[in-house]
């Protein structure tokens, strides 16, 4: 595990290949973050505890346990924006990490700008909402979404989101009984093009698996077919 503090952000670099570590953290820091790399599942979950990176880059395939246990072990610890690297072909390695909650993806081989460019994108993302919006407490049949607090209540029972599935929330519960295409919901969400029409629908099934009684059957978030989406009260 090697460390470089310098800047306000800092970056925990997940992956077996030290050439390819080496070359990403020189890009990073010549942008002005401060980068944690590990090579192992296990130096990932140690070096997350020690050093509480704001962001993690974080390859699927490594020693001593794969990514999907360290991004388990870290949603455990606190919630921070993660993007996987896979060199993987099958998309279900893909799907399996974002239902985890990752919030992007970027394939091997890739650009190390490219990479950059996704860290900042999706940090943009959490600073959009960590900003309170000027709007009150909404309230769509048993759901409850607080925007300035970013809190989420189903009957009363707390519900844990990701940044990125409260976004797609609160932009849904804004717009109850309206359908948004897909487009319009990718540019409500992000003004940045940062959350990708080919993670959308995986976002939504996530968000479905925290606040739909039978995600399957879903009452609050439904697919209008060859449009987008829409928010409805169920009651």
């Amino acid at each position: 595990m090697t460390i470089t503090k310098t800047g306000r952000r800092t970056v925990l670099v997940v992956d077996d290949e030290t050439a390819m570590v080496e070359v990403l953290e020189g890009y990073l820091r010549d942008e002005g973050f401060g980068v944690v790399c590990a090579h192992d599942g296990p130096g990932a979950v140690e070096a997350f505890r020690e050093h509480l990176p704001d962001i993690v880059v974080l390859d699927l395939n490594l020693p001593g346990f794969p990514g999907t246990e360290v991004l388990r072990q870290i949603r455990a610890l606190r919630d921070v924006p993660i993007i996987m690297l896979t060199a993987r072909v099958n998309e279900v390695d893909r799907v399996v990490g974002l239902e985890l909650g990752a919030d992007d993806y970027v394939g091997k081989p890739f650009s190390p700008r490219e990479v950059v460019a996704r860290v900042k994108s999706v940090l943009r993302r959490g600073e959009r909402a960590e900003a309170p919006p000027p709007v009150g407490e909404r309230r769509v049949g048993g759901l409850m979404i607080d925007p300035s607090s970013h809190d989420v209540r189903l009957e009363g029972k707390s519900v844990t989101l990701t940044p990125t599935q409260f976004r797609i929330l609160e932009v849904l519960s804004a717009n109850v009984g309206q359908t948004l295409t897909r487009e319009q919901l990718l540019q409500r969400v992000s003004a940045d093009g940062d959350v990708y029409d080919r993670t959308l629908d995986r976002h939504i099934a996530n968000l479905r698996a925290r606040i739909e009684p039978d995600p399957a059957n879903p009452r609050y978030v439904l697919t209008v077919f060859g449009v987008g989406y829409k928010m409805v009260d169920p009651t």
